[in-house]
C-alpha cells in the first residue's frame, strides 16, 4: 500500500447512518419502536375489523390534541426523574392552575393575565415542593404525596368544592379543532407551543450548565456534592421548573374543559410519570429524555384512543397501560444490573 492511500481519510459515514448514530435517537430507538408497534397493530385492527382508518388525519390531530396535557407536565417530570426526585402532586398543581385561570378570567381579568396567574399558581406549588425537600431534607415521594393533597384541597377551597365557569376567550382555541379558515397551521396553538417548550427543555438538558448538573445528581448526589455542585439549589430549580410545566398543562387542561375544575387531573400524575418511565426515564435517576417523554405520552394516546375506537373497555385499556409499565420498568432495571 503507497504511502498515499494509506493517509488518505476515511470515508464519511453516510447521512442516515450519522443520524441513527445521535445518541438522542439512539436512547429513543426502543420507545419510538414501541410507538410505532402499537400505532399499526390499531391500524390492523380497526381495519380488519370496522373498516376504519387509524391514520385518518382527524384522528391524528386528535390524538395529538389530547397528548398535549399529559406531554406538557411530562417536560417537568422527566427534568424532575433525571434529577433522583419524583412529583407525585402534579395531578393537584394542574387541577389548581384551572382553577385560578377560570377564577381570574371570571374576574374580569384579560387572558393573558389570568394565563400568567395560573403559570404563577404551578410556579410556586413547585417552589414549595423544592424548599420543602431542600429544607427538611424529606424524601420527595413524602414531601410531593402531602403537597398533593395539600393543593388539591386549596383548589377546592377557592372553586368552594365545584366547577368556576369562565367567560369565553382566546384561551379556550388553544386545544380546539382547528377550523377550515386556519387549517393552514395543521395544529392547534397548543400543540405548537408544546413542541417549542420540548425543544427548550431538551436545549437545557443537553447543552447548559444547569442540565450538566441536574444529570449529576440524579446520577450520585453524593459524588456531585463532593464536585462542587450546589445541590440544594438544583433541586429547588428543578422542582421550580417541574412546577412550572404543571402550570402550562394546567393552562392546556382549561383550554379543553373550558372551566376551572379542582377535581380534575386526578391520577394524571401517573400518567405523567409513567410516559417518562416508557420513554426510557429511570426511576433511579440520572436517565431521562425530552423527546422520550413525548413519545411515551403518545404511546398511552394511541393505546386510549385505539381501546376507544375498537370498543374495549376501560378495564382492558388499564390491564395494557399497567403492562406496558412494568416491562418499561423491568426492561430499566435489566439495563441497569448489566450496565453494573
Amino acid at each position: 500500500m503507497s504511502a498515499g492511500a494509506a493517509t488518505q481519510p476515511a470515508p464519511r459515514p453516510g447521512r442516515a447512518r450519522r443520524l441513527l448514530a445521535s445518541p438522542i435517537l439512539r436512547k429513543n430507538l426502543g420507545a419510538g419502536a414501541g410507538l410505532l408497534a402499537v400505532f399499526l397493530l390499531f391500524s390492523i385492527l380497526l381495519a380488519a375489523t370496522r373498516g376504519l382508518t387509524f391514520a385518518d388525519p382527524d384522528n391524528l390531530e386528535t390524538i395529538l390534541r389530547q397528548t398535549t396535557i399529559v406531554a406538557m407536565a411530562a417536560l417537568g417530570a422527566t427534568i424532575v426523574i433525571v434529577a433522583g426526585g419524583i412529583d407525585l402532586s402534579v395531578g393537584a398543581v394542574i387541577a389548581l392552575a384551572t382553577v385560578v385561570i377560570a377564577a381570574a378570567l371570571r374576574a374580569g381579568a384579560p387572558p393573558a393575565l389570568a394565563a400568567l396567574a395560573g403559570l404563577a399558581a404551578g410556579l410556586g406549588c413547585g417552589a414549595l415542593n423544592g424548599l420543602l425537600i431542600t429544607r427538611l431534607r424529606v424524601v420527595p415521594f413524602i414531601v410531593t404525596l402531602g403537597t398533593m393533597l395539600l393543593v388539591r384541597g386549596v383548589a377546592k377551597g377557592l372553586a368552594h368544592d365545584q366547577k368556576i365557569d369562565a367567560p369565553t376567550s382566546w384561551l379556550n382555541e388553544l386545544l380546539a379543532r382547528l377550523p377550515t379558515y386556519r387549517a393552514w397551521l395543521l395544529f392547534p396553538a397548543g400543540v405548537w407551543l408544546l413542541f417549542l417548550l420540548a425543544f427548550v427543555v431538551g436545549g437545557l438538558l443537553l447543552y447548559t450548565r444547569l442540565g450538566r448538573h441536574i444529570f449529576a445528581v440524579g446520577s450520585n448526589e453524593q459524588a456531585a456534592r463532593l464536585c462542587g455542585i450546589p445541590v440544594p439549589r438544583v433541586k429547588l430549580a428543578v422542582y421550580l421548573l417541574g412546577g412550572f410545566f404543571a402550570g402550562a398543562a394546567g393552562l392546556m387542561q382549561f383550554s379543553r374543559l373550558t372551566v376551572g375544575d379542582p377535581t380534575g387531573a386526578s391520577g394524571l400524575e401517573l400518567n405523567v410519570i409513567a410516559a417518562v418511565v416508557i420513554g426510557g426515564g429511570s426511576l433511579s435517576g440520572g436517565e431521562g429524555s425530552v423527546l422520550g417523554a413525548v413519545i411515551g405520552a403518545l404511546i398511552m394516546q394511541v393505546l386510549q384512543s385505539g381501546c376507544s375506537q375498537m370498543g374495549w373497555p376501560n378495564w382492558v385499556q388499564e390491564i395494557v397501560t399497567g403492562a406496558i409499565i412494568v416491562v418499561a420498568v423491568a426492561l430499566d432495571r435489566f439495563r441497569h444490573h448489566r450496565a453494573a
